[in-house]
Formats: structure tokens, C-alpha cells, sequence
């Protein structure tokens, strides 16, 4: 008979980002993780729900304050957990997962189970991965990558990326780097650099490319504050269908000069 909760392992390791080397405003950080699997039944054949987790942790270093506010985002944005350290939060957030995927799947699987065709339909996995690096002068890029399947015809895969002043490890927003009003000119923007990405000159070619079909473009809160350039991020569904993947449109900060703080 299979164990349940077969497995749960917290593991730390160390990494280091250098922000603004010689500024005083280097940021280190520590892997912490997650691994964890667990049955949906107690039979032999029984589907499983795989979780892995590996994300950066901020390290106090000297400015406890900075490393907290940097983790503390992290772990509200990415797993829903507050007032935790990101460690604890991984923990939780995989104890709950598994948890609920017991909960709520078991019994309909119990169903099912007589239909072998059903039977990948419930294992599930969740995963998280991280890096980070040095981006523009005194920012810090804290990149996520989610990759989870929850039955249905395919997983999600998502990049997610999160920027942080090295100074204060806040973290930046659109509205922290364009001046108020920036919208529609970034709008603009945005959309003369999908059509260049895909050779189209219009919207009805974008839409022939199934871009842009049943939504209008606007400006991702998925940003990375690269050194010359910021980078805006599209996770499936969110401008083109799943079969594009994840768009990524590249900015100037020149071609954006008129808009930046």
C-alpha cells in the first residue's frame, strides 16, 4: 500500500546576485525548496500530484529590512501566503496543494477510475523555479517560472517576472517607471512592436496570426527592467491562443524617453 504523503524534503542551497557591484546595493540570495508527492488513492496504480519548488530566497545580509520586503512580495504574489518567511511559505503552499488535491479529487476518481482513459486526467504537477539578476542600474530581476497541470487537454506553462530596488527591495511597478498618463503611448508602443515581432501592418493581420483576436492590447504588469531595454511578458491566453506560447516584446528605453520617469 502506498503512502499517502510519501515524500517531503526542505532543502537550502546558496546563490548570489551582484546588484550595482560597488554601490553598496549588492543583494545575496539562498535556494529554498520544496518536493513533495502524493497519491490521489491508496492503490497501487493510483494517480499522483508532484509538486517541486525552487525559489530564491533574499538573504538579510545587512539590510534585514530590504531582504524581507523582497520575500515577503514574492511570497504574497506568487504563492498567496503572508506573514510568513518564504521558506515557511513554500512549505505551507506545498502542504496545501497536495492537501486540496486529495480533498477535491479523490472522490470523483473513485468515479472514474474503471476508465483508464480518464486515469491522466488526474495527475496533476506543480512547479516553480526561479533565478535571479542584475537588471538596470540598482534593479534587481527576480524571474519566476511556473510550469502546473491540472487535467485537461495541456498544462500552463507561465513566466513571471518581478522587479525590485536593490536599495529598499520595494517593489517597481509600471506606474514606477513611467510618468502618470504613460497608457496609451505605451499602448502604442506595445503594439508597433507585436506587428514588427510578426511582419503584420494591421490589426486584421494580427488577428489572421490569432493575435489580439478577442481582447485589445494593453501594457503587461509582466515587465523586466533589463539593462537597455525593458522586456514585456505574455503569458498564454493573455494576447494569442496557448499553440503561440509566451510572447516576449522588447523595448528601447530610447524609444521610450518621452514616457519614462
Amino acid at each position: 500500500m502506498k503512502n499517502v504523503f510519501s515524500y517531503f524534503i526542505p532543502a537550502v542551497a546558496l546563490t548570489l546576485l551582484s546588484c550595482g557591484a560597488g554601490s553598496g546595493d549588492d543583494v545575496a540570495f539562498e535556494k529554498v525548496s520544496a518536493d513533495k508527492t502524493v497519491s490521489l488513492t491508496a492503490d497501487a496504480d493510483a494517480p499522483q500530484c508532484i509538486v517541486h519548488m525552487q525559489m530564491d530566497a533574499a538573504k538579510a545580509d545587512g539590510n534585514a529590512e530590504r531582504a524581507k520586503a523582497i520575500n515577503e512580495a514574492v511570497a504574497v504574489q506568487m504563492l498567496g501566503i503572508e506573514g510568513a518567511t518564504l521558506q515557511q511559505a513554500v512549505d505551507s503552499f506545498a502542504n496545501k496543494y497536495t492537501a486540496d488535491y486529495v480533498a477535491n479529487m479523490a472522490p470523483l476518481y473513485r468515479e472514474d477510475r474503471g476508465d483508464e482513459l480518464k486515469h491522466p486526467w488526474y495527475e496533476y504537477r506543480y512547479s516553480i523555479d526561479t533565478e535571479t539578476r542584475d537588471g538596470r542600474d540598482g534593479v534587481v530581476v527576480y524571474l519566476v517560472t511556473l510550469d502546473y497541470y491540472e487535467g485537461g487537454a495541456h498544462g500552463i506553462n507561465q513566466l513571471l517576472p518581478l522587479n525590485f530596488d536593490a536599495r529598499t527591495g520595494s517593489q517597481l511597478h509600471l506606474s514606477d517607471v513611467f510618468v502618470p498618463g504613460y497608457e496609451s503611448r505605451l499602448t502604442d508602443i506595445l503594439l508597433d512592436a507585436l506587428q514588427e515581432s510578426t511582419s503584420t501592418k494591421s490589426i486584421e493581420e494580427l488577428h489572421d496570426q490569432g493575435y489580439l483576436y478577442s481582447m485589445d492590447m494593453f501594457a503587461s504588469e509582466n515587465f523586466v527592467l533589463d539593462k537597455d531595454h525593458i522586456t514585456f511578458i505574455y503569458n498564454p491566453y493573455e494576447i494569442a491562443p496557448y499553440a503561440v506560447g509566451i510572447v516576449e516584446l522588447e523595448v528601447n528605453y530610447d524609444d521610450l524617453k518621452d514616457i519614462l520617469k
